[in-house]
């Protein structure tokens, strides 16, 4: 079951605070970035999170989830009411997230001029 818009939304007013906060859909999902660097998403109507140990320190009783079959388990974030908590949790991660990889600059398209 593919996530809604209006959940997405809601989760974007909740961590409207954050500085530099984007998202992109995928395939009816959505993937969640900080300054460029993911830290979790929406699937199926559920705000899960990477499992960094910001994150495991202060969800300690979280349920690990897939996102989807076969994807590696991520933090099932319950307390989606809690802007503050929210806030706090995405700022601590950040330290821990690796820094986006750079995009691969496509080659120019050779023409044959003869």
């Amino acid at each position: 079951m593919p996530s809604t818009k209006g959940y997405l939304e809601f989760i974007l007013e909740q961590l409207s605070e954050l500085y530099d906060l984007s998202w992109r859909g995928m395939m009816g999902e959505y993937i969640l970035y900080v300054r460029g660097k993911v830290f979790g998403g929406i699937y199926d109507d559920r705000f899960l999170v990477k499992p960094t140990r910001s994150a495991l320190a202060m969800l300690p009783n979280a349920n690990l989830e897939a996102p989807y079959p076969g994807a590696k388990e991520m933090l099932l974030v319950e307390a989606v009411e809690d802007r503050a908590f929210l806030r706090d949790l995405v700022e601590a991660m950040d330290a821990e997230l690796p820094a986006p990889r750079p995009r691969k600059k496509r080659p120019a398209i050779q023409r044959d001029t003869r």
